[in-house]
């Protein structure tokens, strides 16, 4: 459910921008940039770009490029 929030004009200006470039909405890039800090908080000893490398398998498992990682098989 959408929720109305009140954020720094400065932010949706940086939002915007970044927007542009990775072709999000300014909502979906504020969201992307939650989710990657909330990430990076709940895992402070995981590397940044780890964690993006982590997103993007995810996605690609999604969109049928490849098959998910099942830990003990093949051992």
């Amino acid at each position: 459910m959408p929720t109305a929030i009140n954020i720094s004009d400065d932010l949706v200006i940086q939002a915007r921008t970044s927007s542009e470039i990775f072709r999000r909405t300014v909502a979906g890039q504020i969201e992307y940039w939650a989710k990657i800090g909330r990430l990076a908080e709940e895992n402070p000893d995981i590397p940044f770009p780890f964690i993006l490398d982590i997103l993007k398998g995810k996605e690609q498992i999604k969109a049928g490029l490849g098959t998910p990682y099942i830990f003990g098989e093949g051992e």
